[in-house]
């Protein structure tokens, strides 16, 4: 190999970042390459910010989210788009629809998965249950038991999904609910600890499913600075060893880009958020060679 060539080859292996201390892919053999949307606290933000607003001044939308989700799609089709909670509260439109215009512009959309947040009990679990046929698409949540509610069997612990050969398991945490939501509204649900269910559920999927790729759609926020042991997105990837990927939400916290985090077997864990209201979208590339050995990309696009 020439000296110009092989600068050009050091180069651009530079850019990617090693998930899992596992080595970069070659680039002398073909890659699979699985692209991961991801959104989190919508609340119910259908429409762009007035351009007046002191914050987010014309940003965000579903139209244009729409417009970005198919461009991507379109560059791969091997594309996943997830949502990490809170769909529901925050404008007129859910109290007016109770949930069925999210649901409906979200299956528009073609989300894949999705998982619940607190805000999404706020027209009561029956009201959340009463919209589920307007969404084509699934919820996962492992640590929240429906057993003796309506949304027994109508919630799923994880999913698994296959792209261009690779198999994704993806599961779903829920933050703790007292003191958040009126028991009224979220009435049998039983909360079990998330890190526990989180190293069951990872276990499974990596282990048992033989999955490639496993991703946790959290919120359970994603750090908590005055109570640094509370449970969260950081502690979570900190003592767990299967997850891949961290997709988090209910702290509103903006990532740039991916946080890396080492888990308990001293490999790399991705954890991002992309603040809320669907002004920006975030971006997760993953890269595999022939054996399977993954390398990733992360950034987040301003809506």
């Amino acid at each position: 190999m020439d000296r110009r060539k092989f600068l050009h080859q050091t180069a651009a292996a530079a850019v990617l970042t090693s998930v899992g201390g596992i080595t970069l892919p070659s680039f002398t053999h073909k890659k699979k390459h699985i692209t991961i949307l991801h959104t989190n606290d919508t609340h119910s933000r259908v429409e762009p910010f007035e351009i007046s607003h002191h914050r987010y001044a014309n940003q965000g939308g579903v139209a244009r989210r729409a417009t970005l989700v198919d461009r991507i799609r379109k560059e791969n089709p091997n594309t996943l788009l997830l949502d990490a909670g809170d769909i529901f509260q925050g404008t007129p439109y859910f109290n007016y629809f109770g949930g069925e215009l999210e649901f409906k512009l979200m299956s528009m959309l073609k989300y894949d998965v999705a998982t619940i947040g607190n805000h999404d009990f706020d027209n009561s679990i029956e009201g959340l249950y009463k919209q589920l046929p307007n969404a084509n698409f699934d919820f996962v949540s492992a640590n929240y038991d429906f057993k003796n509610t309506v949304l027994d069997t109508h919630v799923k612990p994880y999913k698994i999904l296959w792209k261009d050969g690779i198999k994704i398991g993806i599961f779903g945490l829920g933050i703790q609910l007292e003191a958040l939501v009126d028991p009224k509204m979220y009435k049998e649900t039983k909360y079990i600890d998330p890190l526990e269910i989180a190293q069951d559920m990872s276990r499974i999927l990596k282990e048992n499913n033989a999955c490639d790729l496993v991703i946790c759609l959290s919120h359970l926020g994603y750090f908590y600075k005055k109570n640094p042991t509370k449970i969260s997105d950081i502690n979570l990837a900190k003592n767990t060893k299967n997850i891949d990927l961290i997709i988090g939400g209910h702290t509103h916290t903006f990532l740039p880009k991916p946080t890396v985090v080492r888990n308990s077997a001293n490999k790399n864990v991705l954890v991002n958020q992309v603040g809320a209201y669907g002004v920006h979208l975030g971006r997760i590339d993953f890269y595999f060679d022939e054996n399977n050995n993954k390398s990733t990309e992360g950034t987040t696009i301003l809506v």
